[in-house]
């Protein structure tokens, strides 16, 4: 065990998970999930191997759709408040584990430990949401244009839901589709990212209880180990009606086109590449704040992190001068010692592209006013520390279009109107997370309104990363356009009916069709 996971108990928040201690090559010891080649968990924190799982072979796959299948016939006879019940155990639990659970993803994924606390938060929250949600699954009434009859609509359980969730929001994504797919009656089977298999097998361990402790059949709740052949499983499996996707663009293009081959419905979360746009009238310190938080938050890994800055240029060198200070304030390294700001990035494949990144910013022109690079020497050992970089930049350059996962942040200069950084904005191929600093109304409403934003998630005077699950979470274009979370996201975990009532002894026809036998 490394020092780093010694000092902040990390062994000890395993043991209470149920994931076995860190044991430099130790298998997690649960044979349920997967019998395949094994798969190495090394965190970027310190580059230690945590442990290793099994991945997931095609007759395990067969094994979990068994459970999975059958487990749907006895829950979603369940009635909607009851399943509501077990949801809010699920989330009493997640408080009972929320400080253990945040170590493990803070430690595995690398994020800083007040954010793996939130993410933790996040799931707690959304089980509140889906417990509320329970008694609200409402349909609607019609009246019918024949004499006698009730029209209304209903909605009803999918069946099995299969998630394929990222490495960089390794639990909370799960919960946002699984706490909404349970209330809605359907069954789930999860397919965590390679890069965080511990954080998976915790929460699986999480639910078991609670499915234990009320005597329903753990096959409510299914985790599958693995690389994308594991994921095909799933994607190319007709008896799962929807698959919720969350990762890249590339991958979300070819879940979409396979899926669809079956007539299956896909849930798309894909590639963001988020803008603020500054106008003269927006407030430099909230400005600043937001920015770096977005662009060098979680490393610049989420989503929604910020990618672009669009700023008039009557105040661009006052904004510019502001963010370079600001960056010079940055603490970078270990995310369990809450006094740095910027933890690791996933690994040396992710610190490869950004070095690209880099490299392409250079050879397209751009100016750097805050060199990045790669950090080395004590405390670095792992080799997936970065310094944040801030270049000058222009919207068409094809390393701006394209959606780096790692804190490089793109300053873009802007004149004339509201309208001109509305246009450079929304001049790329992605359309998740946008915002505007501004204290002009006009301004606001504006970018708010249709001819604003093309994003699905558009904000006024806060950045563009960090969302409540309270509203719908998406976006348009290459993001993808489906929507999970809040509002009413459940509607796409359930299959819509219409049904007609006749109350009468005559059968009339739509239309006033004529049909006398």
């Amino acid at each position: 065990m490394s020092k780093i996971a010694a000092d902040f108990g990390i062994n000890e928040a395993l043991k209470i998970l149920g994931v076995k201690e860190l044991n430099h090559g130790s298998s997690t010891g649960s044979d349920s999930f997967g019998s395949g080649d094994e798969i190495s968990s090394f965190s970027p924190v310190d580059g230690a191997l945590i442990a290793k799982v099994k991945s997931t072979t095609q007759a395990d796959y067969d094994k979990v759709m068994a459970s999975a299948t059958a487990a749907f016939a006895t829950w979603r006879t369940k009635p909607a408040p009851l399943r509501g019940e077990i949801v809010r155990q699920f989330g009493d639990k997640l408080r009972e584990y929320k400080e253990p659970l945040g170590k493990l993803v803070s430690y595995e994924m690398g994020k800083s430990y007040q954010e793996g606390l939130g993410e933790v938060q996040e799931m707690i929250d959304i089980c509140d949401f889906a417990v509320g949600l329970s008694r609200q699954l409402h349909g609607l009434t019609m009246h019918s244009e024949r004499p006698g009859h009730r029209m209304y609509e209903q909605y009803h359980p999918l069946g099995v839901v299969g998630i394929i969730s990222a490495f960089n929001f390794p639990v909370a994504v799960w919960a946002w589709n699984t706490a909404l797919a349970w209330i809605c009656g359907d069954v789930c089977i999860w397919k965590p990212s390679e890069k965080t298999p511990l954080c998976g097998i915790a929460c699986q361990n999480i639910a078991a209880e609670v499915f234990k402790a009320n005597n329903l059949p753990e096959g409510i709740s299914c985790l599958i180990n693995g690389d994308y052949t594991v994921g095909e499983m799933m994607t190319k499996d007709t008896r799962i009606p929807l698959i919720s996707a969350t990762g890249s663009t590339r991958m979300g293009k070819i879940v979409a086109q396979t899926v669809a081959g079956r007539l299956g419905k896909s849930l798309l979360e894909l590639g963001g590449n988020n803008a603020i746009i500054v106008t003269p009238d927006a407030d430099i310190k909230m400005t600043v704040i937001g920015a770096v938080f977005g662009a060098v938050g979680t490393a610049g890994q989420r989503c929604t992190s910020t990618r672009r800055l669009i700023i008039h240029d009557s105040i661009y060198d006052q904004v510019k001068d502001a963010l370079v200070s600001a960056y010079q304030q940055l603490s970078i390294g270990n995310p369990l010692d809450e006094n740095n700001h910027v933890g690791p990035i996933i690994d040396k494949d992710a610190v490869a592209s950004y070095e690209k990144a880099l490299a392409s910013v250079v050879i397209e022109g751009g100016k750097f006013i805050v060199e990045g690079g790669v950090l080395s020497g004590e405390g670095y050992e792992s080799g997936c520390y970065v310094k944040p970089a801030i270049a000058e930049a222009k919207n068409s350059f094809a390393i701006v279009q394209h959606e780096t996962f790692a804190p490089v942040l793109y300053l873009l200069k802007y004149s004339g109107e509201v309208t001109d950084a509305l246009a450079i904005q929304n001049g790329v191929a992605q359309g998740l997370s946008s915002a505007i600093m501004t204290n002009n109304l006009r301004e606001a409403e504006l970018f708010l309104s249709t001819n604003g934003s093309d994003c699905g998630i558009a904000n006024v005077n806060i950045g563009t990363s960090g969302a409540e699950i309270g509203g719908a979470f998406g976006g348009e274009k290459e993001t993808g356009g489906g929507r999970e979370s809040g509002s009413d996201a459940w509607k796409i975990y359930m299959r819509r009916q219409t049904n007609t009532i006749n109350y009468t002894t005559e059968l009339p026809l739509a239309q006033g069709i004529k049909f006398n036998l």
